[in-house]
């Protein structure tokens, strides 16, 4: 069982999945991922959360957002991650709860190595090749990672949409 209930993922989920498929596209064939859609996820949470969880839950998890965005700043300043990586995944950190970390975790890793190998394995297909020509994660060797990012949070909150309390 998820600690977030299935009603709240249910409403962050229909306008999450669009914003999750514009990031990962966006980083797939710019890699960047836009500051618009990183606000764009800040305000679903901002707008719906004290709808859909007691005030007290909303404001903790609201929280999570500047503790990974200074993470993630850190990362960045080391090089470990790209800004825009960065700045999603402050967007995303208050949807997930804090009780739910160890299943964040794995299915973030999970998340990754299957898109990672997806994102490999379709770039050898020449017919998808020629269909994205001009994507620019082909040309590059670094991975984009909001391809991962969008993954794990509409996985999770899918997840949450079935199994949440």
């Amino acid at each position: 069982m998820l600690h977030l209930t299935s009603h709240a993922a249910m409403w962050f989920l229909i306008p999450v999945v669009p914003i999750g498929v514009w990031v990962a596209w966006s980083d797939m064939k710019f890699m960047k991922i836009p500051n618009q859609a990183v606000l764009a996820l800040t305000l679903v949470f901002a707008l719906l959360g004290p709808f859909l969880m007691p005030i007290d839950r909303y404001l903790w998890q609201l929280a999570h957002l500047p503790l990974v965005l200074v993470v993630g700043f850190v990362l960045n300043l080391a090089r470990a991650i790209g800004a825009g990586d960065a700045k999603f995944a402050a967007a995303m950190a208050p949807f997930f709860a804090v009780a739910d970390l160890r299943l964040v975790l794995a299915l973030a890793a999970a998340i990754l190595l299957a898109a990672f190998a997806a994102h490999r394995l379709l770039g050898l297909i020449p017919a998808f090749r020629r269909a994205t020509p001009d994507w620019q994660s082909w040309q590059r060797r670094d991975f984009p990672m909001g391809l991962a990012l969008a993954g794990v949070l509409i996985f999770y909150l899918a997840l949450a949409a079935c199994y949440g309390i």
